[in-house]
């Protein structure tokens, strides 16, 4: 038989008055250093008030699992030995996504492929692909009689990961450091090494938990089916019939769950009331004019704009319905013009480049904002939404420019505001 082949295939306004009168806590790390350009991020290091609008990703759990995708039971009599070319059945669809989408979307999803093909010395897919996708026609030239198993198969990878986000830290002495720290953002990802096709029989030894090993199992070895003498071509497989309906059951069930994330995204509990603090602030370009406006338009966008005597509250925010877990503030931006919340379009939120609006405040985690801030002296601050896990940033310093996420944030430093009291 010929060996298998692989084939490519509380609140911040308190907090900021405490923070303005503690400029003497700020201080630089006294260990820690940047990290060099192109070197990988890691908890504790040091960063600036630049990477306040930036993340990384962190890898939480790896699971390596052999899967076939592809299978066929097949019988090769004495007369039928040589080359054929057999068409499988799908038997499961692996498809690549990152978070709650169901696919790549941005940089920060290829970076965390990256990184977990790195972590474990594979080549895995770190763009959308799928399986189903592929070519089920598997080519073999068998040498000898039996009940043979063709399949393609891969490595389905599988895991958790976390955001590494730039935020103040309080060290040992009182002093405040910023420094790259897991944020509250995670989620799950799921990907696939190379497809791998071949032919196995049951009386193959074969290395254990192996993609090979994977086919074997599905040969239903000892049942009649196996063991009867048949003419030359397919077999049916009990136990592989029963395995495909297990994974589109679980294929099923899984996109129910996005389904369901998604409608409850789409129409957001209504809130009776917001909690929101006395402070009122402009979301600033540190040192420039423009800054935070909201629509007045349903169907526009939070645009920079410069404050005027008729902006009507439009460039103004307050926090509300304001928590803190580990440093980070979460809360509810609600504009003081429009009386509506900062939120990310629902139809758009899992596109990199969604725009920013606001829309009547409810309860969505589309319109809740993680707030990483700058040392105690500082107002810099940089935003992330809660449910995309993006951070806010724009394209280029312009009056008139959208608001938009940025899954690992703007690089240049764009994605840094100001908080400014009003």
């Amino acid at each position: 038989m010929r060996r298998t082949t692989t084939r490519l295939g509380r609140g911040l306004g308190a907090l900021l008055a405490t923070a303005a009168a503690s400029v003497g806590l700020a201080a630089t790390p006294a260990a820690a250093t940047p990290a060099a350009s192109g070197q990988a991020v890691q908890p504790g290091q040091a960063c600036t008030a630049a990477d306040l609008g930036t993340r990384h990703p962190v890898i939480k759990t790896t699971e390596v699992t052999p899967t076939i995708t592809h299978f066929k039971g097949w019988y090769v009599t004495q007369g039928s030995t040589g080359s054929h070319t057999v068409t499988t059945s799908t038997q499961t669809t692996i498809s690549v996504s990152v978070g709650l989408n169901g696919s790549v979307q941005g940089s920060f999803a290829v970076q965390a492929l990256g990184s977990v093909g790195a972590s474990l010395g594979l080549n895995v897919q770190v763009n959308y692909a799928s399986t189903s996708s592929e070519s089920n026609s598997v080519s073999w030239n068998f040498f000898e009689p039996g009940y043979y198993g063709l399949y393609k198969g891969t490595k389905k990878v599988t895991g958790t990961y976390g955001s590494l986000n730039c935020n103040r830290i309080q060290q040992g002495d009182g002093s405040w450091a910023l420094k790259w720290t897991e944020g509250p953002d995670s989620g799950s990802y799921t990907t696939y090494t190379a497809l791998e096709e071949g032919a196995v029989r049951c009386e193959d030894k074969v290395p254990a938990n192996s993609i090979m090993a994977k086919a074997q199992d599905l040969l239903d070895c000892g049942s009649p089916a196996a063991t009867a003498k048949h003419p030359a071509g397919p077999v049916p497989s009990a136990k592989a019939d029963q395995a495909k309906r297990d994974a589109d059951n679980a294929a099923t069930a899984a996109e129910a769950a996005r389904s369901m994330k998604a409608l409850q995204a789409a129409k957001p509990a209504p809130r009776a009331a917001l909690d929101c603090q006395p402070g009122v602030y402009k979301i600033d370009v540190p040192g420039k004019p423009l800054n935070w406006s909201a629509p007045l338009l349903a169907n526009d966008g939070i645009r920079l704009r410069v404050s005027t005597f008729f902006s009507a509250h439009l460039d103004n925010w307050r926090l509300c319905n304001v928590t803190e877990n580990n440093g980070v503030l979460e809360a509810s931006l609600w504009n003081w013009g429009n009386g509506g919340c900062a939120t990310i379009p629902t139809d758009i939120a899992n596109q990199e480049r969604a725009h920013l609006t606001t829309a009547a405040c409810g309860e969505d985690d589309l319109q809740r904002f993680y707030i990483y801030r700058d040392v105690p002296g500082s107002t810099k601050i940089g935003l992330q939404n809660k449910y995309t896990g993006s951070m806010m940033g724009y394209d280029r310093y312009a009056d008139g420019e959208l608001i938009r996420q940025y899954s690992s944030g703007r690089q240049d430093g764009t994605g840094t505001y100001t908080l400014t009291a009003v």
